[in-house]
Parts: structure tokens; sequence; C-alpha cells
């Protein structure tokens, strides 16, 4: 197991369970007394670390090795997964996957970012970063999902859109742009989930949804915490200081009227237990994607529409 700095107390228990286990083993003491007091304190100590984590410590839960990415929820969520490939332009982007899945009798069209699940994985994913094909595949995926009157479901958890001088020069920003227009007016139900990172452009391109939600330890900001610290002081040292001003966690987002809902994960994250936070994740999509087809898509359109309308503040001078 992969434990975060703040986890020390936790890691600490794990340990001391460990050589318990390994006596035990052995055969040759009876510690099974002992080794369920650790559990029960394991258990205790992440419920109280988890309850006060501030707005960096989420950021780092968002970022586990061992938190589940899109794959593994479309794979835990449909019976029968078909992954569409290609923008039709230009390239097939590894960063962004989709394409329509069997989720309890129901097909649905689920695109998401993907960041890979070790090193090589990760280069070969673009550690989560789309070119502008990914943002014109998953356009592509949403238009087939509305052609054939299918709902869209989106796992957002990326540091942002690819920054490279190519994805310029393909037109990363009309990319995104784009995708903002098309989803807006789609006929179909869109819901949108932040399951780790969701930074910026990179984020929102698949973003808008009748429904938008974070898990519980997830983030969504314009900037990460780093770069931000980066351009106010020249340093990733006050990266903690940014990440709490930018309010970029979950409460804040919600609090803010941003995103529709939080979804609570297992206590310890959603890599504690990624089975039960599969089986949390799909009863809250079906019961939202049941109540988001009881309306006509005219209904819909104008809800999506006054929604996002209605963020923001301002003053009329």
């Amino acid at each position: 197991m992969v434990f975060l700095d703040f986890e020390a107390p936790i890691s600490e228990l794990y340990d001391q369970l460990e050589k318990l286990k390994a006596i035990s083993l052995k055969g040759k003491v009876d510690v099974s007394n002992s080794i369920a007091e650790l559990e029960v304190r394991i258990k205790e100590a992440r419920k109280e670390i988890y309850a006060g984590l501030n707005g960096w410590q989420r950021v780092q839960v968002s970022r586990h090795p061992e938190r589940p990415y899109t794959l593994y929820y479309i794979d835990a969520l449909t019976t029968k997964f078909q992954e569409l490939h290609g923008d039709r332009h230009f390239a097939d982007d590894k960063a962004i996957v989709g394409g329509f899945g069997d989720m309890d009798g129901e097909t649905v069209m689920f695109i998401g970012h993907q960041k890979g699940i070790n090193t090589k994985m990760r280069q070969y994913r673009n550690f989560g970063m789309p070119n502008p094909e990914g943002y014109r595949k998953a356009l592509r995926l949403m238009k087939l999902a509305e052609k054939f009157n299918k709902p869209i479901v989106t796992f957002i958890d990326t540091p942002g859109a690819y920054p490279g001088l190519e994805a310029e020069e393909r037109g990363q920003a009309e990319a995104i742009a784009r995708n903002l227009y098309e989803m807006a007016l789609l006929k179909v139900p869109v819901i949108c989930v932040v399951i780790g990172e969701g930074a910026s452009g990179g984020a929102l391109g698949i973003g808008i949804g009748d429904r938008v939600f974070m898990l519980e330890n997830t983030w969504y900001s314009v900037i990460s915490p780093e770069s931000c610290s980066s351009i106010l002081w020249r340093t990733w040292d006050y990266k903690e200081t940014a990440a709490e001003a930018l309010k970029l966690t979950s409460k804040d987002m919600h609090g803010f009227g941003l995103v529709d809902g939080i979804i609570k994960e297992p206590s310890g994250g959603a890599h504690s237990d990624p089975e039960e936070m599969a089986k949390i994740l799909k009863k809250h999509l079906k019961k939202h994607l049941a109540e988001l087809k009881e309306l006509t898509p005219e209904q819909r359109l104008a809800n999506r529409i006054a929604k996002y309308s209605a963020m923001g503040e301002y003053v009329e001078g």
C-alpha cells in the first residue's frame, strides 16, 4: 500500500499489523485479538484523519497512485463495453477513452480522461493530458450518442489539457471551446463526474452537463496549486497556501453552486475500497439518469442553459 505523508499514523499501525500477521502465520502464538484490535484502530485513525483534510491534502488524495481511474469505473459499472477510437481528423488520443457500455440493461456513452496505472501506461496515456484530437474524439462520441438517443456520462480526471506546441498548432483552444458550445446544446441527458483532478479547460472540455458531481476527495479549479504558487511566489513552496486560497475542494465548489453535488467516498478515499466506490457511483448515476430521462429534451436544454447562465456574480455599473 502507498501512504501519503499525512497518513503516517495509519502507516505505523499497518506496520504493526503486518508484524502481528507474520507472527500468526508461524502459528506459535495466538495474536488474533491483537490483530482485531489493530484493525479497529486503523479504521478509527483513517476516519479521524480523513474527516479533517485540508485543501492540499485532498489534492494529494485525488492524485493517489492507487486511486481508480476512468477505465476501472467503466469496467465496474458495465457488463459490456465497446471502446471507440479516433477523431476522424488526425489521430486517436489515448488520454481520453470512450464508448458505449451496458449499465444494468441501459446503453450509456461513457467518456473520460485516463491517466494510466503505471509509469509505462502513464506515458502512453500522456498522463491524462489530452491533445485537441482527444476533445474532438469526445465530441464525435457525444454526437454519436445523441444520434442514437443514448445518455452520456463523463469522468473528469486531468492535470490539464496538453500544453505542447504541437497541441496549440492543431487548435487546442478551439477544440475545447467547440466542446463547451456543443455540450451545452446536446439533446440527451449528460452527467459529468470529477473522479480525480479537474484542472482548467482540460476538465471543462468534457465537463458541461445537466448534472455535475465531484467525488469527495477531488478538486476542480482554473489552475493547480503548484502552478498558482509558481506564478505568485516564483516557487512551488507555497502550494499548500495556494490550495487553500483557490477554494478548489468539492465542498467549496458545491458551496459556490458550481457543481450539483458531492459523492461521498469510502473512509480513507476511493483508493481504499474501489469496489465500494464503484457501487456508490453506480447507484448515484442510475438515480440521476432516471430523473433526467423524465424531462423532455427541450426541458433539459433550457435547464442546462439556465444553470450555467446563473453561475458567477457581477455588478452593473
